[in-house]
Order: C-alpha cells, then sequence, then structure tokens
C-alpha cells in the first residue's frame, strides 16, 4: 500500500508504527458556522481512508479534532450578539448532524480545543525550556515559537523562513515568522475566552490546539497527520516545527485533500459562490453527495457546477440499478442470498491501496455492474450473484451500500418505483391484447425518462439506464 506524503512529495509504501495500528489526526472544523463543501470533502476523504485501512484488518484510532475558541469564533459571535460558546458549540451541533447524514463514521476522539488548555500550556513550557519559544518582548502575556532557532522550518512546504508570505510584524516579537502559542487576553474580548498561566490570562494560539491535542491522543509519534490543502500553510508548517522543537516525531505520513471550487473559481464568500451542505441536501439526495465528493481523486481539485450532482445521481442510479434488478431476478433462485465467502475483486482493492485512489475503484464498481446486467441478460445466474456480493461488499467499504442508507431511503424513489410498475403494468395489458403500439409507446416513454425495461421469463423490472 502506498500513500502519498506532501512532505516528501512522493509515494510511500505504507508501514504503520505499530503492527496491526493506524493513528491518524485530522484538522477538524473551526467553528464559526456550518458547513460547506469543502467541510464535507475534506472529512469524508478521510472516512473512506479509515474504512479501507480497517477493510485491511487494521485498528484505526481517528482523532478529528473541533477549533471552537479562535479569532473567527470571536469575531463571528460578535457580530450575532451571543456568546462564542454557545455559538461554537450550535455550529459543532450542524457539523455533526452533517457527517452523520452523509455516512461519515464518528471519529475515535472528537476533541475540543477549549478542554485541553493545560496540555497546550505544557507543550509550551517545554518549547520555552528548550529554547525554542520566548515570551513578548514587550512584557505581555503573548508568547511566540523562535522560528530561527529551528533551522528546519519550512521543510514541510519546502520554503525558507524568508521567502514565506509574512504573518504580521509587530513589535512584541523577534521577527515577523515568529507565530503565537499563547495569546495575551485582550480588553475587547469577553473573560471566558480567557484561560490562567503562568504568562498571564490569555488563549491559545491554533496551531498550539492541534500539536497538543494530537499527541495527548495518539502519543509524540503517529501514523499519519491530514487535513485539506489549505491548511500546510501556516498551520501544518507551524505544527511540525513546533511539535518537532519539543522533542516528538509527531506524524510519519502527512496526507492533504485537495481544494473544491466552484465552476473553476476559488470558493469564496467575497466572490458569493460559497457552496454550503444545505445547498447540496436540497439538490440532491445525502448518497448522491457521497458519491459525488468520492468521484474526484482526494488530492485533486473538485469542481462543483450544477449538472454534477445529475451526473452522480445518475452513475450511483446505474449501480443501485443493477442491485435491485439482482435481487428481484435471484430472488426464486438458489442464489438470493448473499454468499458467505465474498472475494474482493484485485484490481479495486489495487486502486485502493494506491493512495486512495477512490475514481478508479468506482471505475471497478461500473465494469462489474455492466458485466452482471450481460449475466442477467444471458440467465448467468451464479455468476450474476457472485457479482452482486461483489459489488454489495465495495460499495460498503465506500459507504455506498443499500443497507448502509436505508434509513434514508428517499420518499421520491418509493415515488417513482410507483409509476414505473404501474406503465410497466399498462404495458403488459396491452401487450396481452396484442396493442403493441401502445406497448412500445409506453417504453419509449420511460426510455426518454432514461428508465431502461428488462423482460425477464417471468416480469419486467427497470433501471435507470
Amino acid at each position: 500500500m502506498k500513500i502519498f506524503d506532501t512532505r516528501t512529495q512522493a509515494l510511500r509504501d505504507f508501514a504503520p508504527i505499530t503492527a496491526g495500528r493506524v493513528g491518524i489526526y485530522v484538522c477538524g472544523p473551526t467553528v464559526q458556522s456550518s458547513a460547506h463543501i469543502g467541510h464535507l470533502r475534506s472529512a469524508l476523504a478521510y472516512d473512506v481512508m479509515t474504512r479501507w485501512l480497517t477493510h485491511l484488518g487494521l485498528e484505526v484510532t481517528l482523532v478529528r479534532n473541533v477549533t471552537d475558541i479562535d479569532d473567527k469564533v470571536l469575531e463571528k459571535a460578535v457580530e450575532q450578539n451571543q456568546n462564542w460558546w454557545s455559538l461554537a458549540y450550535a455550529n459543532e451541533l450542524l457539523f455533526a448532524a452533517d457527517f452523520r447524514k452523509l455516512g461519515i463514521d464518528a471519529p475515535s476522539y472528537e476533541p475540543r480545543a477549549t478542554g485541553h488548555i493545560p496540555q497546550m500550556l505544557k507543550l509550551i513550557e517545554t518549547l520555552i525550556e528548550r529554547g525554542h519559544a520566548y515570551r513578548a518582548l514587550d512584557g505581555s502575556s503573548n508568547v511566540y515559537f523562535d522560528t530561527a532557532s529551528w533551522p528546519s522550518y519550512g521543510e514541510l512546504t519546502n520554503q525558507s523562513p524568508e521567502d514565506m508570505e509574512s504573518q504580521e510584524a509587530t513589535s512584541d516579537k523577534k521577527r515577523a515568522q515568529d507565530f503565537a502559542l499563547w495569546k495575551a487576553a485582550k480588553s475587547s474580548e469577553p473573560d471566558t475566552a480567557a484561560w490562567d498561566s503562568a504568562f498571564g490570562p490569555g488563549r491559545p494560539g491554533w496551531h498550539i490546539e492541534c500539536s497538543a491535542m494530537a499527541s495527548h491522543y495518539l502519543g509524540d509519534n503517529f501514523d499519519i497527520h491530514g487535513g485539506g490543502l489549505d491548511l500546510r500553510f501556516p498551520h501544518h508548517e507551524n505544527e511540525l516545527a513546533q511539535s518537532s522543537a519539543a522533542g516528538h516525531g509527531f506524524a510519519n505520513y502527512w496526507v492533504h485533500n485537495g481544494l473544491v471550487t466552484v465552476n473553476g473559481q476559488k470558493m469564496s464568500k467575497s466572490l458569493g459562490n460559497s457552496v454550503s451542505s444545505s445547498d447540496l441536501f436540497a439538490l440532491a439526495s445525502a448518497q448522491t453527495v457521497r458519491y459525488y465528493l468520492s468521484s474526484a481523486h482526494y488530492r485533486s481539485v473538485l469542481d462543483y457546477q450544477p449538472s454534477v450532482l445529475e451526473e452522480a445521481d445518475a452513475a450511483l442510479g446505474r449501480i443501485l440499478g443493477f442491485l435491485e434488478r439482482a435481487g428481484r431476478e435471484l430472488a426464486p433462485t438458489r442464489f438470493s442470498d448473499t454468499g458467505t465467502d465474498i472475494s474482493l475483486p484485485v484490481e479495486f482493492a489495487a486502486e485502493m491501496n494506491d493512495d486512495f485512489n477512490v475514481p478508479a475503484a468506482l471505475a471497478v464498481v461500473h465494469e462489474l455492474v455492466r458485466s452482471g446486467n450481460s449475466d442477467l441478460d444471458e440467465q448467468r445466474l451464479r455468476e450474476a450473484a457472485e457479482k452482486r456480493d461483489q459489488v454489495n461488499l465495495m460499495l460498503e467499504i465506500l459507504g455506498l451500500a443499500p443497507s448502509q442508507w436505508q434509513s434514508q431511503v428517499s420518499r421520491e424513489h418509493q415515488a417513482l418505483d410507483s409509476l414505473v410498475q404501474a406503465l410497466i403494468a399498462e404495458r403488459e395489458r396491452a401487450r396481452d391484447a396484442k396493442d403493441y403500439a401502445t406497448a412500445d409507446r409506453i417504453r419509449e416513454q420511460l426510455s426518454a425518462s432514461s428508465i431502461e425495461l428488462s423482460d425477464s421469463q417471468n416480469q419486467t423490472h427497470w433501471s435507470l439506464s
């Protein structure tokens, strides 16, 4: 199995630190607002990774944090005239609901930043003791990481400090690149947003939060650190520097999912093209949204356009249509039940082992669907049953199997089935009466709506073409 490591910019053989176990830390949302398409894509990418590693027999510990104290959270709370912690918790619940709706499994741990202040303070003290952090030059409670003290600073993004996008230059730090580990309490911020420390009242910087929580739950050296590509710099660069400077091995592999664009443009509030989770779920079923978000390699750019959900729905419909057809046609045969010894197609496993190449793995699914439909056409029932079972197993790994979505089967699909079955019955009556013109008209009417009929010896089945 190979994983693309952002740090080395290369595919690397994956070898867990502890045989049979994998520790993954993923930077979760900053909960100043509800989720958008980028949040969903990122969470889904690591959900699929976890599912595949688990399928391989590994015990996976996935940690996905919640940043519930941050400049953005405080600013948004002021805008909305509410307590910052109330805003953060309300949005955290919205994120959780969206993740559940998308079929994303809960992580092993989901720590909040505000619940781990002691661990952050301990890490800051270690950095000061080791000569890699300093108290603010103006005597305030601010504490900064001393980037000049760490020669490897910039290794994750392959930059020299001089070439980096400059952070704010202030008189209380040695150089512009130095970043905050502890932020002094401000009179403009509520007292509830400050904690006592040896440096004075304040709150943690963003970067120290993740370093402290990752090592608390996974140890000082763990397997995979993930997050969106936009977090590589400065967030992950700073995480790596401060954790390494504290003497931690930290992450063996750095994994980043690609960004989402809208009609080829970067998604941003200023352009007014942000796509919220509610926008997506209003246009398609959650199962279709999951399929769409999986349709591009996790490292590539995913471009959202109005037509993509319709295309995803049609593609998913072809897969589910085969499973429904196989279920109906195999029901009266000895192949009605799922087999006990299902072999995963080697092509699917190879694609998933190649840096979680889900689009190529889905191509394997579609090829088996085409072949399985041909088997049903030619009454090769054993082969059709085997492919039905393999398709189900692959979908289970990808979180798309019908059994995983039974509670979310749409009323629209049920209504469509009712209408189609009524037209099929009308067509049968026309055929019995030798009114072939009417029978052909009904078939053509359904075909124009991308509904394909398949006549077997005893009954007619339908599927999306």
